[in-house]
Order: C-alpha cells, then structure tokens, then sequence
C-alpha cells in the first residue's frame, strides 16, 4: 500500500487539530508568515496576515461551533486542494456551507490558504446575522 503523500498528511492534521479546537497544534503547523484570505462582505472577511491574526480567526469561529470534513482533496508538491463540508447548530439552527481551500504548502508548513465558499451569499448572511 502506497504512503499518503506528506501535504495531504498535513492538511489532515490541520483538519484534526481544528476540530479539536487545538491552537497549540494549530500554530504549529502554520508558517511564521502565512496569510489567510476568507472573501465575502460580513465581519470575519478579509486577509489574515501571520499565525496570531490566523489564530485569533479560528477563535471566533470557534465561537460559532463550525465542524469541518473532507470530502476531496488534490495534491502535488507545492499545494492542496481540498472540498469540505462546514457546519454548525449555532444557536440551535443548523447552518451547512460547502468550501473549497487552495492551501500553498512550503518548508512542510501552509504558507497561504485561500477559501473559495459554495455560497458566499449564505455565508455573508450567516456571520451578519449572527455577529456578535
């Protein structure tokens, strides 16, 4: 059986550690210098720039109780691609959003992630309404 190949390992452990909300692990898998990009126009949008700017935006995902799986994933030496489904029951109200990730891998760290949502609408309005 052939080994897994070392980003897609990577992106997996990345999937873990958030679901486990582990920001130790978290920050340890991100490179010094990453940036983040969530589009959209609600308040969590926009470039995140270095792993405390990344940190402090899982955190407050966190506070909305967003899961993550995968579903697809391609790799080659310098990216991954991966499909996912997000969801959460945030205030008792189920919200599921599929997303595509370009995830840049460099020195065995993500370096740069852009997040491509199945529905930026719904998205906008989720975090709008829901703003804390």
């Amino acid at each position: 059986m052939e080994k897994q190949h070392k980003n897609l390992e990577l992106i997996q452990s990345f999937f873990i550690a958030y679901n486990q909300k582990d920001m130790e692990a978290l920050g340890n898998i991100l490179d010094s210098e990453i940036t983040w990009n969530i589009p959209g126009e609600h308040p969590l949008s926009g470039l995140k720039k270095g792993v405390e700017e990344v940190l402090d935006y899982f955190k407050e995902m966190e506070y909305y109780q967003f899961q993550a799986a995968n579903l697809v994933l391609g790799v080659n030496e310098s990216f991954v691609v991966d499909c996912h489904q997000n969801w959460t029951d945030f205030n008792g109200k189920r919200f599921e959003v599929m997303s595509c990730l370009l995830w840049k891998i460099q020195g065995g760290k993500i370096k740069e992630v852009h997040n491509f949502p199945g529905d930026q609408k719904a998205v906008n309005d989720f975090f709008i309404t829901n703003g804390r």
